[in-house]
């Protein structure tokens, strides 16, 4: 896969303990990659990374992004070959509670580690994750395309824009002229599910946690519609970008950002999605809108022309089969006894699965 590109070499990825980064860590070992965590300390309660942890990472660090002074001998001691940068404050709703905390650490964070990667010069393909809630979003039905404005009503939307600005201009002012520093790129991606999701006020792990304790989940939005995508889809969005960038360069048409979200039929209001996990783990659900809450936006959706034309990307799974995949993740854990042990397993076995159908699709990344 992706042309043998990651075996051997030394990724780092940041936010390794949160739930895309458990995932793209596990599927970088599934390539032979030595992976390298950095990240703050893992979240208590259940998590992806407690699972995954031990037959993953050459080696984990417990750094905040936002401390230059501990972030930058961090980067040099490892000197990686690939960066994936995840780590980040992902919630709509914390953003309200702390404005400052997700701005320090989505925009200033990622700021530090490019200028971390600059002044100790690092050739190394960098890959900066944000978010679909980067763009300024008018709530219309035309989905957003590279190329529009961003922007964002709440703060954590304003600080996605925001990475976004700092990945680009660190990119112009400093390594695209300097043969000594590798490509800086950018990726967008919609609303993710999976297995290992435990995050507050996030619509599957709250439904987890209800069906788990037996009572109604209670929605916050139910009309309010979705581009849901599988987390192995995006990340073998990141995979395959991340790749080709290294091998063509910072000057290629593919060093530049790129949108990596479902197929239109996987836009679908929050209620079907609930609805959909029910399916597969019966239980009932109330509606809980309530008008005075915070804003959140209703409608938003992302365009994958440029991924499937430069990249040959296109997602692999139905809106149906990412959501039953994400239900048998928690159902083998809590339900059949495997809280721990044979998650890691389990979960391997799961994108061995996607990368099958994958294949089957004829996906050039697969070659």
């Amino acid at each position: 896969m992706f042309n043998h590109f990651y075996s051997g070499k030394r990724v780092l990825l940041t936010g390794h303990t949160g739930f895309k980064g458990g995932w793209l860590s596990l599927w970088l070992s599934e390539l032979g990659a030595e992976v390298h965590g950095l990240s703050l300390q893992a979240a208590g309660g259940p998590t992806l990374h407690e699972v995954i942890a031990p037959g993953c990472f050459a080696s984990q660090r417990v750094c905040d992004i936002r401390d230059f002074k501990a972030l930058s001998p961090a980067i040099a001691e490892i000197r990686p070959d690939v960066v994936f940068h995840l780590a980040a404050q992902a919630l709509v709703r914390r953003s309200y509670q702390d404005p400052l905390e997700t701005f320090s650490s989505n925009a200033t964070g990622t700021a530090h580690l490019l200028e971390a990667i600059r002044i100790n010069r690092i050739h190394c393909t960098t890959l900066v994750v944000t978010s679909d809630k980067c763009y300024e979003n008018r709530e219309w039905e035309f989905a957003y395309r590279e190329n529009d404005p961003l922007g964002g009503h709440d703060v954590y939307s304003m600080s996605k824009g925001a990475t976004e600005l700092v990945a680009q201009s660190w990119n112009r002012s400093f390594f695209l002229n300097d043969p000594d520093l590798g490509p800086v790129v950018t990726a967008r991606a919609g609303n993710v599910i999976g297995g290992g999701d435990y995050a507050a006020d996030r619509i599957v792990p709250d439904c987890i946690r209800a069906l788990m304790e037996a009572r109604p989940i209670l929605i916050r939005n139910p009309a309010a519609v979705r581009p849901w995508q599988h987390v192995l889809e995006c990340i073998g969005g990141y995979l395959c970008l991340a790749a080709r960038v290294a091998r063509d360069g910072k000057t290629s048409p593919v060093a530049s950002a790129f949108n990596f979200g479902p197929d239109p039929s996987s836009l679908q209001p929050v209620r079907r999605l609930v609805e959909e996990v029910l399916a597969c783990w019966p239980g009932e659900w109330v509606d809980g809108s309530d008008q005075k809450g915070v804003h959140e936006a209703k409608l938003l959706t992302l365009a994958i022309d440029k991924a499937a034309s430069l990249l040959g990307w296109r997602p692999v799974w139905t809106f149906d089969q990412g959501v039953r995949a994400t239900i048998e993740w928690y159902r083998h854990r809590h339900e059949a006894g495997n809280f721990e042990h044979g998650m890691e397993g389990f979960s391997r076995s799961q994108i061995r699965s996607y990368v099958a159908d994958a294949v089957r699709s004829g996906l050039p990344w697969t070659a």
